[in-house]
């Protein structure tokens, strides 16, 4: 099952401060295009010798493998685990779907 992020965090309900419509205005064009990005999440376990990864894919086609290590890299050093980046797809070790949507949402 994957989980889109964007639709995570709409459930929040979290309120509108004064300043978000500012914030949106100061937003560079590359962190609104972070920001528009659809990324899914998903938990396997299939084919993983019964071990449990969660799957971050769905980047753009703009996204370069090195950007996605790089980001895979800083992922990995906020959530505290092990992982990998290939193919397009960010590999983290265990079932942290929740923890990475909170990163993911303070990365980009």
């Amino acid at each position: 099952m994957a989980t889109d992020w964007r639709d995570a965090l709409a459930n929040l309900n979290l309120p509108a401060g004064d300043d978000a419509p500012q914030a949106a205005e100061q937003a560079t064009p590359h962190e609104r295009a972070l920001k528009a990005t659809s990324l899914k999440v998903a938990v396997e376990r299939k084919g993983r010798g019964g071990k449990v990864a969660t799957i971050i894919y769905g980047f753009p086609d703009d996204w370069t493998d090195e950007r996605i290590e790089v980001l895979a890299s800083r992922l990995k050093q906020m959530l505290g685990t092990g992982g990998s980046a290939r193919g397009g797809e960010i590999l983290i070790q265990g079932n942290c779907r929740e923890k990475v949507l909170a990163a993911l949402a303070k990365v980009l």
